[in-house]
């Protein structure tokens, strides 16, 4: 992926000098009220079925708001926040990947006759607090839309790479771009109508919502890409290739598989592997917001 020398963005804020944060061991608690999860936390809820012996699904449903839903939380002071050291080389990155999801996004957003509001991305280790409560690097990346900030552990990225063999910086940046995506529907009010759903709706009907939603956010980062490449031909070989790993090793079925127990579709809600890869690919060959809707989408 060629990034080095294009702009970095002014919106990261850089906590892992603060303290008092508390640790980053896996943990259930922490739920973070009317959030979409992250891409991450698909991952965590795996590593967390090895390690621990418990059945991804069971992690997945307590960090995606199975257990009730926690109210949204007034942020803990925290030092006045920082850029990133300059010679900090993955603070750069995704400095810079922040940087192009806000050109593209401000773009497609004044194209549609709009204004793209830019989210933050925080940097923190072990744990943080966020407008939706404490968020903690077992949670993996995460958006949180009460304070419209994107949270990640950059530790993550080795669990991505060595623990789950999804290498590559557009792997990488996939997950920014997923996060981002969720905070597109933030802005487009979709996140609040899907909240609106919950307790409305049996478990199984929110889980096939929950999926539409993560379907889309997967859409809006290839969105994302195509447009960042056409304006700044930033792919290379074996980038689409690694973006496409990365979503084929986080797909609900494939969490079931490595857990021993039989696929359960009513329990997905993130989609399958072939799905995520789809849906990727439908914005990386479009472009396209309206090509994004997963809502409407007869077959996912």
């Amino acid at each position: 992926m060629k990034w080095e020398g294009n702009r970095e963005s002014d919106n990261v804020e850089d906590r892992r000098d603060d303290e008092g944060g508390g640790g980053g061991g896996f943990s259930g608690g922490g739920l973070l009220g009317g959030r979409s999860i992250g891409i991450g936390t698909i991952v965590v809820a795996l590593l967390g079925g090895w390690v621990l012996g418990i059945n991804p699904l069971t992690i997945l449903n307590l960090l995606s708001g199975g257990a009730p839903t926690a109210q949204v939380q007034q942020q803990q002071p925290q030092r006045p926040a920082h850029r990133p050291p300059a010679d900090d080389h993955m603070a750069k990155f995704v400095s810079t990947v922040l940087a192009d999801t806000e050109d593209v996004w401000k773009d497609v957003f004044a194209k549609a006759g709009g204004t793209y509001k830019e989210p933050h991305l925080v940097l923190f280790r072990g744990a943080t607090q966020t407008a939706c409560g404490q968020g903690q690097a077992a949670m993996g990346p995460f958006y949180c839309p009460a304070d419209q900030k994107v949270y990640i552990d950059l530790g993550f990225y080795e669990t991505l790479k060595n623990r789950l063999g999804a290498p590559g910086e557009f792997a990488q940046a996939y997950v920014i771009a997923h996060e981002v995506g969720h905070h597109v529907q933030n802005l487009l009010g979709i996140s609040a109508k899907m909240d609106q759903m919950r307790g409305r709706v049996s478990k199984v009907e929110y889980n096939a919502l929950s999926v539409r939603l993560e379907l889309q956010a997967d859409c809006f980062a290839g969105v994302w890409a195509y447009n960042a490449n056409n304006s700044r031909q930033i792919l290379e070989g074996g980038d689409i290739e690694s973006a496409m790993n990365a979503a084929a090793k986080i797909g609900d079925d494939a969490l079931q598989r490595s857990s021993g127990g039989a696929v359960v579709p009513e329990s997905f809600t993130h989609g399958t592997s072939a799905q995520r890869q789809r849906w990727f690919n439908t914005g990386l060959k479009t472009g396209s917001i309206k090509a994004c809707d997963t809502f409407s989408a007869r077959n996912l």
